[in-house]
């Protein structure tokens, strides 16, 4: 059964439960709602809960646990012939779980009976031939390795299915059952549907914690995969970046570093400035009716994908930094370049610091300027005087958030700088001309892992390294902007 019908007959039966314990309560107290423990709805809520909430959970588990056993099962069985004929386990995997798709396809479609796909005496061919027809993704002839590896997965994934929707229907059944039993008029219902609903809470944060966990330990086990392959002297400080999948690559991170922050300066560089200049005339100059209108067309900026930043990069800021700035100075012929990327990237961050920036001015107290006023300073004394230096633990913790921002963008770098790492060899004006063409970490980081790429090789798993120390620099930044916030904030009553 497809898992959005479980949903919605689990959900189905715990409405059920719902009206059903409400029922059962008031009928236990003779109808009068006075004589029960709790409100009616209390009671509905535990059959709700008790039937629902376990049966989702292990569905959850089942959906997460199941596919890995199944692909594990499979991948063991796979002949050492076929592994190295396909390049690696993990290539080979991906074909099975392709052809397993387009089987299930073609035997829907009526193109192919359960015989022949289950018969391995079939000419591979043909059989490569019909599954193309189902218009699934088939990228070579099929080999009978893979064909009966996808026929087990298929049965595999059959079985699993079947137990899930018994053990899934039977656990919401068994809590509908055990709901209506509890219910009575002097069932403390309040007490358990409270007492659940701060599991739930707990237990959702405790899941977005073991996903951030997950991430790091993904990351770190991979990246220690790759150290075992790669030297990390050479990663860390390797001056060039040549990866060959042939085996012949030079990994160092440091052009790509530098480009990532060479260009998230240029951005800030942009940001900054226009960000708090903004926020400090709409907290200090603009009256309501103009802040009421500018500030959310501001915010619009944020609001815009990256991909159309991408775009107007490409199109249009790029062609003229060339044309009215890098080919009159002779510094540079291509649309793509640091100056591009981070100019436009600096009017995405734009909302950022002006945005949070226009925030922690309003927070100064409107006593501080009045005080100031007393003594006779001017308007513009006040502010750089005595707001803005309350505000600046504030600025600072926006502009280091922003920069966090501006290291982990991808799309405006590929469209804007190109994809190419800075040439350290070439000198030091080819590295520090803004109008050369560079690229950053988080782009490598999708490109090594762009098509079908071998999770065995330093080419590879050299994006979990970059992305690794990508989150440490983050990271590094968020924990700094909190300790200055922290440190140097003003409290006011």
């Amino acid at each position: 059964m497809p898992v959005l019908w479980i949903v919605l007959a689990v959900f189905g039966l715990g409405l059920i439960g719902y009206f059903a314990g409400r029922m059962r309560a008031l009928g236990s107290a003779g109808g009068d709602a006075r004589r029960l423990h709790s409100l009616p709805n209390y009671y509905g809520w535990h059959a709700f809960m008790l039937t629902v909430v376990p049966a989702l959970l292990v569905l959850a588990a089942w959906l997460l646990v199941a596919p890995s056993m199944i692909d594990t099962r499979i991948g063991d069985s796979l002949p050492e012939s076929a592994i190295a004929e396909g390049g690696s386990r993990s290539l080979v995997m991906a074909e099975v779980r392709r052809a397993a798709v387009a089987l299930d396809m073609a035997i829907e479609q009526g193109r192919m009976d359960s015989e022949t796909a289950a018969n391995l005496r079939s000419d591979m061919a043909d059989v490569t031939a019909r599954l193309k027809e189902t218009g699934a993704i088939i990228t070579s002839t099929i080999t009978q390795p893979v064909l009966r590896a996808a026929q087990e997965f298929r049965v595999l994934s059959g079985i699993s299915n079947f137990w899930m929707t018994v053990v899934v229907g039977l656990l919401a059944i068994a809590g509908f059952a055990l709901a209506l039993l509890q219910t009575h008029k002097d069932f403390r219902a309040r007490n358990t549907v409270e007492a659940g609903i701060k599991t739930i809470l707990i237990l959702a944060s405790t899941i977005a914690i073991l996903t951030t966990v997950g991430i790091v330990l993904s990351m770190f086990f991979e990246t220690g995969n790759f150290f075992e392959k790669y030297a990390w002297t050479e990663f860390f400080f390797g001056t060039k970046w040549a990866p060959d999948f042939r085996g012949d690559s030079e990994l160092g991170m440091l052009p790509l570093l530098w480009g990532t922050l060479y260009i998230s300066f240029v951005a800030l560089a942009v940001a900054v400035p226009v960000g708090l200049f903004a926020a400090i005339y709409l907290s200090e100059y603009a009256g309501p009716k103009l802040r009421a209108v500018a500030k959310p067309m501001i915010e619009i900026l944020a609001g815009i994908p990256t991909i159309v930043y991408g775009l107007f990069a490409l199109i249009t800021v790029g062609p003229i930094v060339r044309d009215w700035i890098a080919q009159p100075l002779g510094l540079g012929n291509s649309t793509n370049s640091v100056m591009t990327a981070g100019l436009v990237m600096g009017i995405m961050l734009i909302p950022f610091v002006s945005s949070l920036s226009d925030d922690i001015i309003n927070a100064v107290p409107q006593a501080m300027r009045d005080g100031s006023f007393g003594l006779g300073a001017t308007h513009s004394e006040t502010i750089k005087q005595v707001v803005l230096p309350a505000a600046l633990p504030g600025i600072v913790g926006a502009v280091l958030l922003a920069a966090s921002r501006a290291i982990g963008e991808t799309m405006i770098v590929v469209m804007g700088a190109g994809a190419a790492a800075a040439q350290f060899q070439e000198g030091l004006g080819a590295v520090i001309n803004p109008f050369e063409a560079m690229t950053t970490v988080t782009v490598k980081i999708v490109s090594q892992l762009t098509g079908d790429t071998d999770f065995a090789s330093p080419e590879t798993l050299v994006a979990f390294a970059l992305g690794l120390t990508l989150f440490v620099i983050t990271l590094g930044l968020n924990v700094l902007a909190l300790y200055i916030v922290r440190k140097y904030r003003e409290q006011y009553e």
